[in-house]
């Protein structure tokens, strides 16, 4: 019978250990970083532009994790550092791109591009479910009198 936690054991060729981070920044990684990537891949569509816009994002919310942790909604801190990463991407790879985009638009990309329901773009952008359906409305309303 084999021990398969010896400690003398060595890691296998070419294992590299992961950079130490913090386990609740590694979980937030994991649950936005696909849905973060969706909403990158609408505004960029070439994919590795679009990845490393999510990339940079998450660089940039790590510097920052601390103090996010330490604000009122981090969540929504992580989400603007994304959108504002995205839109710095988007200038330097199509600079005719529109270069604004307002946050309702962005639910409205995440509901009916990406195809997300409204608890899940609340999880997302950090708000509550009520605010995302009211502004989904809004934005649907204000384009419907625009036909």
């Amino acid at each position: 019978m084999t021990n398969r936690h010896d400690s003398t054991a060595e890691p296998p060729p070419g294992f590299d250990e992961p950079p130490s981070m913090p386990l609740e920044f590694a979980a937030f990684c994991e649950l936005h970083r696909p849905r973060y990537l969706s909403y990158a891949r609408v505004w960029l569509p070439d994919q590795a532009e679009a990845a490393g816009a999510v990339q940079q994002a998450f660089a940039e919310i790590a510097v920052q994790w601390r103090e996010l942790l330490g604000g009122s909604n981090p969540t929504a801190d992580a989400w603007q550092i994304l959108c504002g990463t995205v839109t710095e991407y988007t200038r330097q790879c199509e600079p005719d791109a529109r270069p604004y985009h307002p946050a309702d638009d962005d639910l409205a990309i995440l509901h009916y591009v990406i195809g997300l329901a409204a608890p899940e773009i609340a999880d997302v952008v950090g708000t509550d479910t009520a605010s995302v359906a009211g502004r989904l409305r809004r934005t649907m309303l204000r384009e419907a009198s625009g036909w």
